[in-house]
């Protein structure tokens, strides 16, 4: 019993030391950006405050938020510059369980999953930004006089964020769940018609209430599960190719 328990314990205390580096290193990158809190916050808000009409522009409703905003804004900033470091932590915390071959296809999809998280949030800040914040302030009456609030701001830009950064990572689940066997690409094919509607139902869920930014967000979900299942195709292809060739 204690020959198992030590294992274990092990295991729970290289977690535990894996989970303080990447908060260490979290940290270490907000207190280099924290004197420019502000800039950050000014740059994160840009698509919006670009678009108030002359004379408008962003408030704060409560006393703590010109204060509390940008640094929550830069903290989170920080903790996407960090993603790379969460990751591998996170590989090398499992890599000592997995078999050379499961070795050489999961580096490449913790590389594919960084930057695929990266491209979806610059998605959402050129492309689906502009596009909302034009439908939203030209579809005020031009008696009212559009001055968002920055805290308000700051939650819709960072669910926004994350649903993008999140929904790009579509092709690395379907792969994974194609390559261990879990699914079929075939059969994630012959789903493709319920696909298109849980993306558009996730984007409708995700999004501002609004048709442009729904479409924008689950439009993407299916191109990228599209690409998913072509590369888990491909891999499984392989896969079936080594076991022929492997005596």
């Amino acid at each position: 019993m204690s020959d198992r328990e030590q294992p274990f314990i092990e295991h729970l205390i290289e977690l535990r030391d894996r989970l303080l580096k990447t908060l260490l290193v979290v940290v270490a990158i907000f207190a280099c950006m924290a004197p420019f809190a502000n800039e950050i916050y000014d740059f994160v808000a840009d698509p919006l405050q670009a678009r108030l009409t002359e004379g408008a522009g962003m408030i704060a409703t409560e006393v703590t938020s010109p204060f509390l905003t940008p640094f929550k804004t830069t903290f989170v900033l920080a903790f996407f510059i960090a993603i790379p470091v969460v990751l591998y932590q996170f590989w090398a915390f499992i890599a000592p369980g997995l078999y050379k071959h499961e070795k050489r296809l999961i580096a490449p999809l913790l590389v594919s999953s960084i930057v695929l998280f990266y491209a979806g949030m610059a998605f959402a800040y050129y492309v689906v930004f502009p596009l909302i914040f034009d439908f939203f302030i030209s579809s005020a009456d031009a008696d009212i006089k559009v001055m968002p609030d920055i805290r308000m701001y700051l939650d819709l830009a960072l669910k926004l964020f994350f649903a993008f950064g999140f929904a790009f990572e579509i092709p690395i689940a379907t792969i994974v769940l194609i390559w261990s066997g879990a699914v079929t690409a075939e059969g994630l094919a012959k789903k493709r018609p319920y696909i298109i509607v849980a993306c558009f139902a996730i984007g409708m869920l995700l999004t501002p209430p609004d048709v442009i930014s729904q479409t924008l967000l689950a439009v993407p979900m299916w191109l990228l599960f599209e690409i998913g299942v072509f590369f888990g195709r491909w891999i499984k292809r392989g896969q079936r190719e080594e076991e022929v060739e492997s005596p």
